[in-house]
C-alpha cells in the first residue's frame, strides 16, 4: 500500500502527516520525495545510512563527425543545444536527457555521458525504512531523483508513505503516479483552500482516491473544512492546532513516540486510509 501525502505549499504539516504515520506503523517505509528540502530525516534519524548517487545522460560531442547540420538543435525543445563558430555547444544546465538528440543525429556525432544529479539516502529508524531524495543545488529538475527513489518500492515494507513536494508542478506527478492513496493536508486559512484546491484538481486528473486532513484546527470557521463539505471530498481527520505540538515539531520529535492521545489518532488515520485503499482495490477486481 503506497499512501502519497502531498498539499499545495510548503509548511502545511506534510512531512508531520507522513513521518507520524509511518511511526505508528508496525513496520513501515519512509520515502522523502521533497528532494529539492527534504526535512523527513530529521524527525526519523536513521542509521545505518548508504548512499548512493543518481545520474543522468547528458550528450557529449565528437566534433570530428558533427557537419553542423542544426537538426538536433532544432529538434531540442528546451534550448539545450547551440551551434556557434566554435561548433556544437551542450548547455548541461537545462538538458531534460531525453536522448532525442543522440537518435537524431544522421553523422552519430553525439553519444552519451553520465552526469550526478543528486542522491538517495536509506537508512533504517526503528522498525521504518527512511529513504531520501536529495537533488544538487542548481539543477533543472528533480524528477529523475524522484523517479529513482520510487523504484523497488514493491520489495520494501508496507505501509509506504511518500512525503511528496509541495505544489502540484512536475516533480508532485511523479511522486503519486504509482500511489494507492493520496492524503491532502489543509491548513484553516482561505490561503489553505487555494491550496487545497491546486492539489484536488490534480489528484482528480491522475484518478486517484483521496482523502483530506485538516490540519492545525483552530475553534470557530474553517475555510478548508467548508471546501470539503461543499463539494463532498471525504475529510479523514482533524487535528487541533497545539503548542505543545508545535513545540514537539520544533525540536524534530515524532510526536505519536510521546503523545498517546496523538498516536491513537494517527492508528486511526493508518486504519481508515487502509480500508480506503482495500474498498477501492475490491471495486476494481469485483466491479
Amino acid at each position: 500500500m503506497k499512501i502519497a501525502v502531498l498539499s499545495g505549499k510548503g509548511g502545511t504539516g506534510k512531512t508531520f502527516i507522513a513521518t507520524n504515520m509511518a511511526a505508528v506503523a508496525q513496520e513501515s517505509t519512509y520515502v522523502d520525495c521533497d528532494v529539492e528540502e527534504p526535512n523527513g530525516h530529521l524527525f526519523l534519524r536513521p542509521k545505518e545510512v548508504q548512499v548512493k548517487s543518481v545520474t543522468v545522460p547528458i550528450p557529449v560531442v565528437n566534433e570530428a563527425l558533427c557537419n553542423g547540420c542544426r537538426k538536433c538543435v532544432d529538434f531540442c525543445r528546451f534550448g539545450a543545444l547551440a551551434y556557434t563558430g566554435r561548433g556544437l555547444i551542450v548547455l548541461d544546465d537545462i538538458c531534460h536527457s531525453c536522448g532525442g538528440c543522440v537518435l537524431l543525429c544522421p553523422e552519430n556525432a553525439l553519444t552519451e555521458r553520465k552526469k550526478t544529479v543528486g542522491e538517495i539516502h536509506e537508512g533504517v529508524s526503528r522498525s521504518i525504512k527512511c529513504i531520501t531524495g536529495v537533488l544538487h543545488p542548481g539543477e533543472a529538475s528533480g524528477v529523475p531523483v524522484i523517479s529513482k527513489l520510487l523504484q523497488g518500492l514493491d520489495q520494501v515494507p508496507t505501509p509506504v508513505l511518500i512525503d511528496c513536494p509541495p505544489g502540484s508542478a512536475c516533480t508532485v506527478m511523479e511522486s503519486i503516479r504509482d500511489a494507492d492513496y493520496c492524503i491532502l493536508v489543509a491548513e484553516p486559512s482561505l490561503f489553505g483552500v487555494h491550496n487545497l484546491a491546486m492539489v484536488w484538481e490534480l489528484v482528480q486528473l491522475f484518478q486517484k482516491p483521496y482523502g483530506v486532513v485538516l490540519n492545525k484546527c483552530l475553534p470557530g470557521d474553517n475555510p478548508a473544512e467548508t471546501f470539503c463539505c461543499e463539494r463532498e471530498i471525504k475529510i479523514l481527520a482533524r487535528i487541533p492546532f497545539s503548542h505543545g505540538l508545535g513545540f514537539m515539531n520544533s525540536q524534530g520529535i515524532v510526536a505519536v513516540w510521546e503523545d498517546r492521545s496523538l498516536h491513537t489518532l494517527f492508528a486511526g488515520l493508518l486504519e481508515r486510509v487502509a480500508k480506503e485503499v482495500q474498498r477501492e482495490y475490491e471495486a476494481v477486481a469485483y466491479p
